[in-house]
């Protein structure tokens, strides 16, 4: 609908089998969210709230929905569905809490409004950018299907958001997978300021829906029986025969995007138009006309919700300002677990880092039986690296996925399916293609524990490395984009011993964690691996060998030219793998470094802003006074991974180590 059309068509409502009882429940259920706003309003000119996003106009859309759903069934709201809140019985003073930043909400402080998620009531709440929720949902509802639960998730987007990338993925997903999904577009006809004309070409949203073979809806969003009905009606059916629904509530957004924008930028007839179909008003109406709903009746209604905002808010108000420590903060970006090592056996077997990798994702699938693969050619093909070989024909079909080309939509569904009590495996076909999903890495995976103590317990693999000539786009080392991102967890074997036991254990792990593996290594390497699962601690460097003119300290395929280049100069020297580089064994670096008094740390990466600098700097801030030389760094060339293959030995350091580590002795 354009902005400026002012031609609404009248609300009639069909209150069809419902009682007296449930139309009045629903006509409370509208009121308190539009009576808790006007008290909000109130407080926010007081300066006692730091913002809001009004919902004044939309109410009917989040109750309707809701109320039609089973109270079991996941919702992910939007800033301003405060009637999904209010419709699952939050206590209102943990909403009041939450939005005044006290301990008592459901964040600690640490995030604002409805940023937040309660597993209690089944309500996963929103990140800023928006469209990641929609493939959230699409995680939630595969966890559902995969247990054969006869349930729907439904999920909220404005009409602004339909623009994202992520619109288009999660709806291709949910199709393609035909999962139990509601994709709920609030059309209000603004995203901020920019009006819906200038957003999308199609006459309305619901007219995308088919393009996914999807079916979809326009419903009045200002009608909540007219939501009720059609959402009760829709569940049912998906619920019985799985599939995902596109559903457009046309209703209009009354206030600014946030109080502090207005509305200057709406037409002043068009506010008024909009106005004759507010919601609560019309329905108040025709409540009073079928005689369910009297004066004094409504006053009763209206003098409770005010004594429970009152009351609630008294109580938010009384709890004092949150307070921390940053071993509390520390604390809570991690899951911590206890984790017990399962210890090798003595059946080993020589096999290639690419095998060991797949015999330690095999008896975790076998372990855990409600771990989930997906990834791009993972299932009948086996993976572009074939670790996944054979997997389909043991697991099937349910457990091994082959997925779009959709990084970003995979890894939301992965979280989703963590919110839902599964475990995940994500394969990115090369690390270099992390690129097109970082967005749920680092601000969904990451974030979550801290935010809302949701723990995530998925793995990403993400196979890398040059030496193979692969090119810009498929030969990055890209770990120092994650260990700067609290909340992720980075491991990076060099052997296949290491790959096959710290693989298990970061599927054991409640954090998410990247899990990095050398292409140039998966079948160059040979090492003898126990045949059984077992696991390693993460968070231990390994010492290969102890010297003392100097320590080496390097990880992936560094750590083979470092051996290769001891060797060959005949140095004593001790050489250190570190394995994870988050969590990072400091220890065992200082250790080596106050015994040698010089050391080299070496990474794959280009140097600056590496992972190497971050060593330098702990060791020269904890080490200094037993430094016999600076510490010296050795990285890759400070341009984008080359083809050919004289270019690539000349990007990365394998062949400076000699000159630096003779120049580093010699100091």
């Amino acid at each position: 609908m354009n902005a400026r059309n002012t031609s609404l068509a009248p609300t009639i409502y069909n209150r069809k089998e419902l009682s007296d009882e449930q139309l009045l429940d629903l006509y409370t259920a509208v009121l308190q969210p539009r009576m808790i706003e006007e008290k909000m309003l109130i407080l926010l000119r007081q300066g006692k709230i730091s913002k809001w996003f009004s919902g004044i106009g939309q109410e009917a859309v989040a109750v309707g929905l809701t109320k039609a759903l089973q109270e079991d069934e996941y919702l992910l709201p939007m800033h301003r569905n405060l009637g999904v809140f209010t419709s699952r019985q939050i206590p209102l003073f943990r909403l009041f809490a939450q939005w005044q930043g006290k301990m008592s909400g459901f964040t600690k402080g640490r995030d604002r409004s409805f940023h937040f998620g309660t597993q209690e009531h089944k309500i996963i709440g929103m990140i800023s950018h928006l469209g990641p929720q929609l493939g959230v949902a699409n995680g939630i509802a595969l966890a559902d299907l995969l247990r054969n639960r006869q349930k729907v998730t439904a999920v909220f987007s404005g009409e602004g958001g339909t623009s994202e990338g992520d619109f288009h993925e999660a709806l291709n997903v949910a199709a393609v997978w035909s999962l139990p999904v509601l994709f709920c577009i609030e059309n209000n006809g603004y995203g901020l300021s920019t009006p819906s004309s200038q957003q999308f070409k199609c006459k309305d949203l619901a007219d995308k829906g088919p393009g996914y073979g999807m079916e979809s809806h326009v419903i009045d969003g200002n009608n909540v029986l007219a939501v009720y009905h059609k959402v009760r009606d829709i569940a049912a059916s998906v619920r019985s025969n799985p599939r995902p629904v596109l559903l457009e509530f046309k209703t209009f957004r009354m206030r600014g995007h946030e109080e502090a924008s207005g509305t200057k930028y709406v037409p002043k007839e068009l506010l008024e138009a909009w106005a004759q179909k507010d919601p609560l008003e019309n329905y108040q109406a025709f409540l009073k006309e079928e005689g369910v709903l009297t004066d004094s009746l409504e006053v009763q209604y209206k003098k409770r919700i005010i004594g429970e905002i009152n009351e609630h808010l008294a109580k938010a108000f009384a709890e004092e300002a949150v307070v921390s420590s940053e071993a509390q903060e520390l604390g809570d970006v991690y899951k911590s677990q206890d984790i017990k090592p399962v210890l090798p056996t003595k059946k080993q077997k020589k096999v290639r880092m690419v095998d060991a990798i797949s015999q330690g994702l095999r008896q975790s699938m076998e372990r855990h039986k409600n771990l989930v693969i997906m990834g791009q050619d993972i299932a009948e093909y086996g993976g572009v690296f074939k670790v996944t070989a054979g997997f389909l024909a043991q697991f099937g079909p349910g457990r091994v996925r082959n997925t779009p080309i959709c990084e970003s939509s995979i890894i939301e569904a992965a979280y989703g399916l963590a919110v839902n009590g599964y475990r995940s495996v994500v394969e990115l076909q090369f690390s270099d293609f992390i690129s097109s999903g970082f967005n749920p890495v680092i601000n969904l995976l990451a974030k979550s524990y801290y935010r809302w103590g949701q723990s995530v317990p998925t793995v990403l693999r993400m196979p890398c490395g040059a030496g193979v000539g692969a090119g810009p786009f498929h030969s990055q080392t890209n770990e120092a984009w994650f260990t700067k991102t609290p909340g992720l967890k980075v491991v990076y074997p060099a052997f296949p011993y290491d790959a096959k036991g710290l693989l298990a254990t970061a599927i054991e792990e409640e954090n998410p964690v990247l899990f990095f593996e050398h292409k140039a290594l998966y079948r160059s390497v040979y090492q003898e691996v126990p045949e059984d699962y077992y696991s390693l601690p993460l968070g231990e460097a390994a010492l290969l060998r102890s010297g003392d003119d100097l320590s080496i300290i390097s990880y992936g395929a560094g750590v083979h030219w470092a051996l290769e280049a001891a060797d060959k100069l005949g140095l004593s020297a001790d050489v250190i793998d570190l394995r994870t580089l988050q969590p990072l064994d400091t220890d065992c670096l200082y250790r080596s470094v106050q015994k040698t008094g010089k050391v080299l740390i070496l990474q794959e990466d280009t140097l600056f802003g590496g992972m190497a600098s971050e060593l330098a700097a702990l060791i020269t801030e904890h080490c200094f006074t037993y430094l016999d030389a600076p510490v010296r760094r050795l990285g890759s060339m400070e341009t984008p991974v080359p083809f050919a293959a004289n270019l690539e030995a000349l990007y990365l350091p394998k062949e400076r180590l000699e000159k630096a580590l003779q120049e580093l002795r010699d100091y």
